[in-house]
């Protein structure tokens, strides 16, 4: 003989969904430069070129003579050797802008902006590399005996020059650790960079101490 459930109608409780935890946001990348002004001197440099070839073989076609920067220039690639030092200069330059426009392709740019970490998916945030070290250089001046820091902001790497006027350096240095390891991961950064910090005294009239 079989119980009845609270329900009164004998039959098995349905199963109880699992939730399971939502995926991970995706990781940060870097932020792509736009490069318009690039983009903009190679679209008329091209669209420059390209209007006074097609308005010669336009022209051309309709019974006249080609344009005399066009005749001597086909001349002149005609009859000079390939080891001519106008011939290697013009080669090399146009493999330098190729390299260049393929740099330019390949890699994202906006060296300033640091990428912060994705807590939802569709929001991305990044920090301004100059903001970002004047935060640091506010906290590590909080620090007591710092006179001066100066902080220098990577991407990979952080650099921080200190100055105590009174002290130990190893304990002023171990606090500016302490304080600007706590501030590198207030900024919420998708990486965060590596930190060194020197600390040293403040120069006197007869040198550095």
């Amino acid at each position: 003989m079989t119980t009845d459930t609270a329900t009164g109608t004998g039959a098995e409780d349905p199963p109880v969904p699992v939730l399971k935890d939502p995926a991970p946001p995706p990781g940060a990348r870097r932020f792509w430069a736009v490069r318009r002004i690039p983009a903009a001197l190679i679209a008329l440099v091209l669209l420059g070129a390209s209007g006074l070839l097609l308005y010669d073989v336009a022209a051309v076609r309709a019974d006249r003579t080609a344009m005399a920067w066009r005749r001597e220039l086909a001349d002149d690639l005609a009859t000079r050797p390939l080891d001519n030092a106008w011939v290697l200069a013009g080669a090399s330059l146009a493999v330098l802008v190729g390299v260049w426009l393929l740099i330019l392709a390949a890699t994202p740019g906006l060296r300033a902006v640091l990428p912060m970490r994705r807590d939802h998916t569709d929001v991305r945030a990044g920090l301004d590399r100059e903001a970002a070290a004047l935060t640091l250089r506010d906290r590590a001046m909080e620090v007591s005996g710092v006179q001066s820091v100066r902080v220098r902001m990577g991407r990979k790497k952080v650099a921080v020059r200190a100055v105590s006027h009174f002290r130990e350096l190893d304990e002023v240095r171990a606090d500016v650790e302490s304080v600007l390891g706590t501030g590198i991961d207030d900024l919420g950064l998708a990486r965060p960079p590596a930190l060194t910090v020197r600390v040293g005294r403040p120069p006197t009239k007869g040198g550095r101490v």
